[in-house]
């Protein structure tokens, strides 16, 4: 019989004494990257993180399985804590058809996943290529992934991928048919252009001597505010800007009858190829390599310097060499600061 660790984080009870002095300081704050841990909410569950466990656990109270991939300092699981979780409704669904339960991605407490095999946190996250952090996984009831959401979403995404999950929409629709149908969002509703769009037609061949550099594909929305602010922001970065010269880059509507030629030289649309790509959210940006294999994809709202740090990481080449993004974040992060720079990560 398995027993909970009824354990409170230490760091929660701190933050929980903290005093509050007015809105003001709490609106400003929540704008910061959080330099200390994640404060988890309550209601996520304490285990022995054996996944088979809380599989078969989740499924005897008819819940699913949600883990939570985190680590200190990162803003955008500061978002996920403090703006999506502090919302009762949003909460509330979650605690109603999931157990929720956290791994730190730099972690060493043991893990045990599906196969019997045991881990560390951190060697479980590289096992499961965690790029992004918050990631979040969802099992059904036999341990398989239903859906896998890499990166932040925005409240009114996250309630749709929870619905998803929990409605086991996952043996019917794509996510990406039931994000579009199910997500509505005050945007422009139109494509923004850039002058560094390759022209249609597309062809997009990799092969030897029809490419100098690295392909950067972006898939958008007409209806898509965070497409809206990766032009108004993002693209507006200066670092981004400098970085975005050293690749060819294309656009597509994610549900565009676009014709195009793939990197692979495989004739399509933009809607079969990112069905193909299972690409979901908007804006996505997926890289390919020289020899038109994807090499990196960011598929999560992201603020300029982890854009920047995208297309550094691709155009650099540390790729090949650093398998976590994360650390070459951090890395970046420590080059800029020793330099004198600012590392603004939110």
């Amino acid at each position: 019989m398995r027993r909970e660790l009824y354990t409170l984080i230490a760091l929660t009870v701190v933050l929980a004494a903290t005093p509050v002095t007015s809105a003001v300081s709490v609106a400003v704050e929540t704008l910061n990257p959080s330099p200390h841990a994640i404060d988890i909410p309550p209601w996520f569950k304490e285990t022995f993180l054996d996944f088979r466990e809380d599989v078969r656990e989740a499924a005897a109270a008819g819940k699913r399985l949600m883990v939570y991939f985190g680590q200190d300092g990162c803003p955008y699981c500061r978002e996920l804590m403090r703006v999506n979780f502090s919302q009762k409704e949003l909460a509330d669904k979650t605690r109603r058809h999931f157990n929720a339960v956290a791994i730190n991605i730099w972690g060493d407490r043991e893990v045990t996943w599906m196969d019997g095999k045991v881990m560390t946190e951190k060697a479980f996250a590289a096992f499961l290529k965690v790029q992004f952090t918050p990631t979040l996984l969802f099992f059904d009831e036999k341990g398989r992934v239903a859906l896998r959401v890499n990166g932040y979403y925005p409240p009114h995404q996250l309630h749709a991928a929870l619905d998803y999950v929990a409605g086991r929409h996952e043996s019917r629709t794509a996510f990406a048919d039931y994000l579009r149908k199910n997500t509505r969002e005050a945007a422009s509703g139109r494509l923004n252009d850039q002058p560094f769009f390759l022209k249609p037609p597309l062809n997009l061949d990799r092969k030897p001597g029809l490419a100098t550099r690295p392909l950067a594909v972006l898939f958008e929305q007409k209806q898509c505010a965070a497409c809206d602010e990766l032009h108004r922001t993002g693209f507006k970065e200066p670092s981004v800007q400098s970085l975005i010269t050293r690749f060819d880059v294309a656009r597509l509507e994610l549900f565009g009858a676009e014709e195009l030629v793939t990197p692979l030289g495989k004739p399509t649309t933009a809607e079969l190829w990112a069905r193909e790509l299972k690409v979901a959210y908007t804006p996505t940006l997926v890289f390919f390599d020289s020899n038109g294999r994807e090499a990196f994809r960011v598929e999560t709202y992201l603020r300029p310097f982890h854009l920047a740090s995208s297309l550094e990481y691709v155009a650099s080449g540390a790729y090949r060499s650093e398998p976590s993004f994360q650390r070459f974040v951090q890395a970046r992060a420590e080059r800029i600061r020793a330099a004198g720079g600012r590392a603004d990560l939110w």
